[in-house]
């Protein structure tokens, strides 16, 4: 049973009409979703020799490239010769909008703050086409290692990683970057499922509280690395306030060159920001961020663009 503050928190989040669904979601195994790499193939050349190989793969309608198979296939997918190399990359759908958001380009310079396993890294390499360059930052020795080993297999040549504790990049780096991407560790409230209670065995409010105060120091850093006119995408996988609009309020009232975008996403299962939360009010443009409600195969997701002013 999920905890019960958190069910409470959730109700006032969530509205009515969705509260159903997003209960079942918790209680289900999500869809294997995966992306084509295109710097290996396209998404023509691996879903013909998907169905060669028996696969029955259903393009995503809002996302080009990206395609769902059946639960069953599972493992004979993370068992095929695309999978080992690199051809093909498993990603919740809901992470792949946080590239798809902040839309980098080709020739330019980017950061990954938080960058481990490289899912996100990877997908904007692809989007630049392999031009430009990528700082992928993780502090964490084994998940930075992971991220090495997903980039080498990709075929990307732009990302240079770095093991570094991303809340000093920003005095390392003052405006350097034309894109930054922050997807901020967090409590992880989406990833909650009924199937493993160990997932949401160790929330608590203290936890959200300890996860704001990093997330906050991020964003800082976040910040100062962004050149004049740059973007900064923020995203978290958790549905709490405390992490999400409050951490972008934060930021906002701190730096007067700091604006945020509305975000246009191409599905239906989202809300807008919130505007305020237990007797707190957050500015009026925290309305323009996104929080992704979870489906049959999408996880619960918060994005949040800001443009740093001339």
């Amino acid at each position: 049973m999920l905890p019960e503050l958190f069910l409470r928190r959730l109700h006032s989040l969530i509205p009515p009409e969705y509260f159903k669904s997003v209960m079942e979601s918790f209680a289900r195994s999500k869809s294997t979703v995966f992306r084509v790499n295109p710097l290996k193939n396209s998404a023509e050349e691996l879903q013909s020799e998907l169905e060669k190989s028996g696969f029955t793969p259903i393009p995503l309608t809002w996302l080009p490239g990206a395609f769902v198979i059946p639960d069953e296939q599972r493992r004979s997918l993370t068992s095929s010769d695309a999978f080992y190399k690199g051809r093909l990359y498993i990603q919740n759908p809901s992470s792949m909008l946080a590239p798809l958001m902040l839309s980098p380009r080709p020739g330019e310079t980017v950061l990954d703050l938080a960058a481990a396993p490289g899912g996100k890294t990877l997908m904007m390499a692809g989007m630049m086409k392999n031009r430009g360059r990528i700082s992928a930052v993780e502090p964490v020795r084994d998940r930075f290692y992971r991220l090495r080993r997903n980039i080498e297999k990709s075929g990307a040549t732009i990302i240079h990683t770095y093991m570094k504790d991303g809340r000093g990049v920003g005095t390392l780096c003052p405006l350097m970057f034309d894109r930054v991407l922050l997807d901020a560790p967090c409590s992880s409230e989406a990833k909650f499922s009924t199937l493993n209670p160990e997932s949401f065995s160790y929330w608590s409010l203290r936890k959200i509280r300890e996860s704001r105060k990093l997330q906050k120091r991020l964003i800082l850093s976040a910040w100062a690395s962004l050149k004049p006119g740059g973007t900064l995408l923020y995203s978290t996988c958790s549905f709490a306030p405390e992490e999400n609009e409050s951490v972008v309020d934060f930021l906002l009232r701190k730096k007067e060159d700091a604006m945020m975008i509305p975000i246009s996403l191409p599905l239906e299962n989202y809300t807008e920001g919130i505007r305020s939360w237990e007797k707190r009010d957050f500015l009026p443009d925290l309305a323009f961020s996104r929080r992704i409600i979870p489906t049959s195969e999408m996880d619960g997701f918060f994005l949040a663009l800001l443009r740093k002013k001339q």
